[in-house]
């Protein structure tokens, strides 16, 4: 049986690859205290978990043509 490691800490290339968003993007995420990050010498690392939980609180419904549904219908 195989299991897969996932890191507690990602790399920017990784991150952007996990939550499709660009590099520019994180790094404001990042700096706006939304993500957190640690940088180890000239190494910088995103929590994979507070990433995905900005992903989740951000998150809306929305319908097949891509607009965003009224909270009663979600």
């Amino acid at each position: 049986m195989h299991s897969e490691v996932k890191p507690q800490w990602v790399t920017y290339a990784q991150a952007q690859r996990l939550v499709g968003l660009g590099r520019t993007t994180l790094w404001r995420l990042v700096s706006s205290g939304d993500v957190r990050a640690a940088r180890v010498g000239r190494a910088v690392r995103l929590d994979r978990k507070s990433l995905e939980e900005f992903m989740e609180r951000t998150a809306t419904t929305v319908d097949i043509d891509g607009r965003e549904l009224p909270s009663q219908q979600r």
